[in-house]
């Protein structure tokens, strides 16, 4: 369990990404980059490959493969990560291995790697495990989440639009989701009973012939296990007596059985003890040995009395068997699935019998699991409107700040219409900007560009932060500590029961066309953002490298006749001269020098 000392925020799930190695990719022969907490920035001059490193890290989120990325003269491109997982998110991670046959690590960490060969095929490997692209979808969302050009937009569909107006207002769903499992139930079985006549008597016909089937063979809970066994005993009737009967002789019965052994033994040692009595001891612990050796002698005995070779006994138990083997077939696979089954189409067909007397009452039950789930909706789409009217005035400031003049709003389009209704509620919601003044409302997906697009999110992400920020607060003074619920990104304001997550958060092209007092704005927001998630940031611009916990730099260099990037962390002159570089170009100066190591301080 990490503690963030400074906004007394417990939490209770993280996943880090410690380390991203690339083979063959692109214009990278060989990198391996480890990363730690806080904010990772990524800077080097136009062209170097800085989102390189994006697009391979989306490769293992489960992103479509390639072979263009495949470096020319390479037979295939690797690529690899390891992210450390604690808490629920480790949970998280292990559920989603058992259910793909995948083992977990000891230690919490999380090994994937991707193998591209050429025609876009390619092997998936978790924890050294053969895997599929399918299973690294289903990892994503516990290990990163990557907001660029096209995988905002992606990530922006209407369930993760609802998720995180939820995780802002620390929506409880699991009365809503009760109250729709219910209601979808007995809606399942009146449309059962409602169906058309000549359905209906072809099923009834069938549910009487599984029925008599069934009750006819009058099973019982566990006979087909022992028949097995007496099937065994029954066909090895003479083995198992002779058996029996030899190991009687040798324990009781016989002139050398090892019972007359232990009697003669028990004489010797009476007449030691007659003079040494330290062989009393001996001589209790003989007799305890012979009366037990007796008593396996007489049980052994007594088996074999009760064995009769009967092959006529032996063709009834096989028989036996065959009859519960092909009704396990037609209604297992266990013989207690059989019964359940058995069970069950003895209820469905008198439902059949009594079919308006249970109709009737299945219709007054359905209209009051209708009332209560319209209840429980209305008050999650009631929470829901308060907290959007509160995320939108957030986000609008923290966008303004952003150097992006624009409008915005949450619309939530709620219908109470049966065919609305959902495990998540009756709401639909939209989040609507307008980037210029003056210019209409429409939905974020599809007017931002990548770059607006990645502010957007960063705004919406520090603004859940922030709220998360002041409720634990406010509750660390009443109860001194708070357990945070994190439905997105591991940000929320609820102070509900759920823990909160920390993933990796990866943010490209967040930069684009601002400068300035904007560019040091998106700087500390993703400072802050950092403090409780770690993230992944490529920028060319000075004002944002400077906030860095950890820079690196991307480098583009000929080496043989052949371009190959690297990549390496800087920090103490070089950091200096990377920054004085961004802020200059490439003729340093020692003006530009002194002014990146003031920045460096101000902002570190």
């Amino acid at each position: 369990m990490l503690c963030c000392a400074k906004l007394n925020i417990t939490i209770l799930g993280r996943s880090v990404l410690v380390e991203l190695r690339l083979e063959n990719y692109a214009v990278i022969d060989n990198a391996a980059l480890e990363f730690a907490s806080g904010l990772n920035l990524l800077t080097g001059e136009t062209g170097a490959g800085k989102s390189i490193l994006i697009d391979a890290l989306a490769l293992l989120l489960g992103d479509k493969a390639s072979s263009e990325v495949i470096r020319t003269g390479a037979e295939r491109a690797v690529v690899s990560a390891v992210f450390e997982c604690e808490g629920s998110a480790e949970d998280s991670v292990a559920k989603v291995l058992e259910h793909n046959g995948l083992d977990k690590s000891e230690d919490g960490s999380l090994i994937v790697r991707r193998e591209i060969a050429p025609g876009g095929k390619g092997r998936v490997f978790v924890n050294n495990q053969a895997a599929t692209v399918a299973v690294l979808r289903q990892l994503a969302p516990y290990l990163a989440v990557i907001h660029a050009q096209n995988e905002s937009i992606l990530s922006f569909d209407p369930p993760a639009r609802l998720e995180l107006l939820d995780g802002f207002a620390g929506s409880q769903l699991e009365p809503v989701t009760a109250a729709y499992a219910a209601w979808r139930e007995i809606g399942a079985r009146i449309e059962e009973l409602e169906q058309g006549e000549q359905d209906r008597l072809r099923l009834e016909d069938l549910w009487l012939f599984q029925k008599r089937e069934i009750e006819e063979a009058k099973l019982q809970a566990g006979e087909d296990e022992q028949l097995e066994t007496e099937k065994r005993v029954l066909a090895n009737a003479e083995k198992i007596y002779n058996a029996a009967m030899q190991a009687f002789d040798l324990l009781y019965e016989g002139d050398a059985s090892t019972s007359a052994s232990l009697r003669s033994a028990q004489k010797q040692i009476e007449e030691l003890a007659r003079y040494e009595p330290k062989f009393q001891e001996a001589l209790a612990a003989l007799e305890t040995a012979r009366i037990s050796v007796e008593d396996v002698g007489a049980t052994v005995r007594d088996y074999a009395g009760g064995i009769h070779a009967s092959p006529e006994h032996l063709a009834e138990a096989e028989d036996r068997l065959a009859l519960l083997d092909r009704l396990k077939r037609k209604y297992g696979p266990t013989l207690d699935d059989v019964i359940n089954f058995g069970a069950d189409v003895a209820r469905k067909l008198s439902e059949i019998e009594n079919k308006d007397e249970i109709l009737r009452d299945l219709r007054a039950e359905l209209a009051k699991a209708a009332t209560e789930y319209l209840r429980a909706a209305r008050g999650l789409s009631k929470k829901r409107q308060d907290a959007a009217r509160k995320l939108e005035k957030l986000v609008e400031a923290e966008i303004n700040d952003l150097a992006m003049k624009s409008a915005f709003r949450i619309e939530i389009t709620a219908s109470e219409e049966e065919g609305n209704w959902s495990a998540t509620g009756i709401d639909q919601v939209v989040y609507m900007i307008a980037t210029n003044p003056g210019e209409p409302m429409r939905q974020l997906e599809h007017i931002a560009s990548g770059g607006e697009l990645s502010r957007v999110m960063l705004a919406l992400k520090v603004s859940v932060e922030a709220s998360s920020q002041s409720g634990s607060q406010s509750r660390g003074s009443q109860s001194g500590r708070a357990a945070l619920q994190g439905r997105v990104s591991g940000l929320n304001s609820s102070g509900a029961s759920a823990p909160v997550k920390q993933r990796t958060m990866v943010f490209d092209e967040i930069d684009t066309g601002i400068g300035g007092r904007a560019a040091e704005s998106v700087g500390k927001k993703l400072k802050s953002l950092a403090r409780s998630n770690q993230v992944l940031c490529v920028t060319h611009l000075p004002q944002i490298a400077t906030f860095a916990d950890h820079h690196y730099v991307i480098e583009k260099k000929e080496r043989n006749g052949r371009i190959r990037t690297t990549i390496r962390p800087v920090s103490g002159e070089e950091r200096t001269e990377e920054v004085a570089r961004m802020l200059s170009g490439a003729k340093l100066t020692d003006t530009s020098r002194k002014h990146a190591e003031q920045m460096i301080k101000a902002n570190g």
